[in-house]
């Protein structure tokens, strides 16, 4: 997942992978889905994304992997 976040236009773009999106779906207002032609999400778009999440924390998010789920592909 690639994260973008343009501040001149407050607009915050979540990224799934290389696929070209075919359409969108708005899903709330400022808020739309890029889809493949079978339905896929290949990204997330949020405008005035300043008003709605914080964005410093998105920006510098962590992630947590469940140890479990590593030890049985390693085995």
């Amino acid at each position: 997942m690639r994260v973008h976040y343009d501040d001149e236009v407050d607009a915050l773009y979540l990224s799934f992978g290389d696929q070209e999106s075919d359409g969108v779906i708005e899903i709330a207002e400022g808020v739309n889905l890029d889809t493949t032609e079978d339905g896929k999400i290949t990204g997330i778009e949020i405008l005035r994304a300043s008003d709605r999440l914080n964005i410093d924390t998105i920006l510098s998010y962590t992630l947590e992997l469940d140890r479990s789920i590593c030890k049985k592909s390693a085995a």
